[in-house]
């Protein structure tokens, strides 16, 4: 796939939202099509966690995904789309730890996020999936301290501020390799790229939301990117999805 040159605006309430709505008024939306916010006021994360963005201060972007992959398979979409911007990162000569199932992180502080929803909209080139990404480009210390859980960014890492149009220009560079792989043979084609780069492997982690939390030993990965928890008895659970934490 390509991606055409995004469309930017000053402030959105949400990329994701903006771009849900367009779709959902028959829009022609080519897949690819990138929407870019300098200033978001009402962004949104998993879990109805909040992601808001200053101007200049953090990366925040949205496009349309379109796929004929099985419902099982997209389970492993936001890994392959991890991997990628693990990727432009380097350019930068920025190195991170993927964690399942979407987040990029430096030393288990959160560096980058993703939100992913499918629309109910058709579309000729299959299911579209609106990909939202949040990315830490110039937030300071100072800010990342206000927040509830370790958070970094470019930034705080290295000392530099950044244009966040370059770095968005180079995250669309590295992605469309991962997507295509992806989309051909799904999670197997990045496992060992994923395992490799994964934090938290043969640890111990809890993992769920709010009363729905099981712990054990991430053990790894099944075929599809599920993730497998051993619990002290040994035994292996898949977990389809949920949050990771260390314990």
């Amino acid at each position: 796939m390509q991606f055409p040159p995004p469309e930017w605006y000053n402030q959105l309430p949400s990329t994701n939202t903006t771009l849900l709505e367009r779709l959902s008024s028959a829009e022609p939306i080519p897949t690819g099509f990138v929407i870019a916010a300098r200033s978001q006021t009402a962004g949104r994360g998993r879990y109805d966690r909040r992601w808001l963005a200053e101007a200049g201060q953090n990366l925040t972007f949205s496009f349309l995904y379109t796929t004929k992959a099985s419902g099982t398979q997209l389970a492993s979409l936001p890994m392959a789309i991890a991997l990628g911007i693990s990727d432009a990162l380097k350019t930068f000569n920025i190195h991170t730890q993927v964690k399942w199932p979407n987040d990029i992180l430096i030393d288990k502080a959160k560096l980058c996020g993703m939100l992913l929803e499918r629309s109910d909209a058709l579309h000729p080139n299959g299911t579209p999936v609106v990909v939202g990404i949040g990315l830490n480009v110039n937030m300071t210390g100072q800010t990342a301290a206000h927040i509830d859980r370790p958070a970094t960014s470019m930034h705080i890492e290295t000392g530099q501020e950044y244009d966040v149009t370059n770095v968005l220009t180079q995250i669309l560079n590295a992605l469309p390799p991962w997507l295509d792989k992806w989309e051909h043979a799904g999670f197997a084609v990045i496992q060992k790229d994923w395992t490799n780069r994964c934090a938290y492997i043969g640890e111990q982690i809890r993992v769920g939301e709010g009363e729905n939390i099981q712990t054990g030993i991430l053990e790894g990965f099944g075929q599809n990117g599920q993730l497998l928890l051993k619990s002290a008895s040994g035994q292996i659970a898949e977990i389809w999805a949920g949050d990771v934490a260390a314990i």
